[in-house]
């Protein structure tokens, strides 16, 4: 005979659906083999003799302490680098730089050509770093060298991070130290405009921060909404990395030959 049912079963536990997966200690790398990116790296360099050949004609146009003294120069030397050690990474295949580096590369030369074009394009008198009294005549040396270093970097630069980066890389912890190098350009400028004799013509490099014509109230208060302009900026643009697709996702294979 058999043994008759219990009435009351016990309860078995649930059954997941879905095994958790454990996190993997083997890199992506050693599944999957790096792939160089040859056009990326051409186009990086490129990126990198344009601000470079910018620097080097304006330092040839006026006097090398004063030109290596603006903004807009130190950026685009930082993007010189930062694109030449990008284009060897992306040449040999190896991973990229750091995002927190080309993040705060991206907002330093984004915030070089919306300074300039909004705020310095049409000023009088003509904004100049090698202290010309007249605009350049366009086509010409020194607008070209302004064009350069203001509009041809700066669009190179987003077109790398929009077409040739891989998106969700940046952080929003990361703006606070960004703004790290605009606070020290600004004790920079000041304390430079403060060893210089009163009346020299290029004691303070931009209009919106002369102390001599302006005073310290309001120049403070411009550097206030130009820090507010560097944080939204950088915030914006950590927004739009998470929102943007991915233009380098490899496309899956789906069978056909052609």
């Amino acid at each position: 005979m058999t043994a008759p049912i219990p009435r009351d079963m016990p309860d078995l536990p649930a059954v997941p659906s879905k095994p958790p997966l454990r996190p993997s200690p083997v890199p992506a790398t050693a599944v999957v083999a790096p792939t160089p990116h040859p056009l990326t790296a051409i186009f990086r360099l490129l990126t990198t003799l344009t601000a470079t050949a910018g620097v080097t004609l304006e330092l040839l146009l006026g006097s090398p302490g004063r030109i290596l003294s603006y903004f807009s120069i130190q950026s685009n030397a930082l993007l010189a680098v930062i694109m030449v050690a990008a284009a060897h990474r992306a040449w040999t295949a190896r991973r990229p730089l750091p995002s927190s580096v080309t993040g705060a590369t991206l907002l330093y030369v984004t915030m070089t050509g919306l300074v300039y074009h909004v705020l310095l394009d049409h000023t009088t008198p003509p904004f100049s770093m090698t202290g010309a009294t007249e605009p350049p005549a366009a086509w010409h040396g020194q607008w070209i060298v302004l064009q350069l270093l203001h509009t041809v970097t700066p669009a190179a630069a987003l077109v790398d991070w929009l077409v040739l980066t891989a998106p969700g890389r940046l952080h929003l912890r990361q703006t606070a130290a960004w703004l790290l190098y605009p606070l020290a350009y600004l004790v920079f400028s000041l304390g430079r405009g403060e060893l210089l004799i009163p009346g020299t013509t290029d004691r303070y490099l931009y209009p919106f921060l002369d102390v001599e014509q302006q005073g310290y109230r309001d120049t403070l208060a411009n550097a206030l909404l130009l820090g507010l302009a560097f944080y939204g900026v950088a915030v914006l643009l950590v927004a739009l990395d998470h929102a943007r697709p991915n233009p380098i996702r490899r496309r899956g294979k789906t069978g056909f030959r052609l």
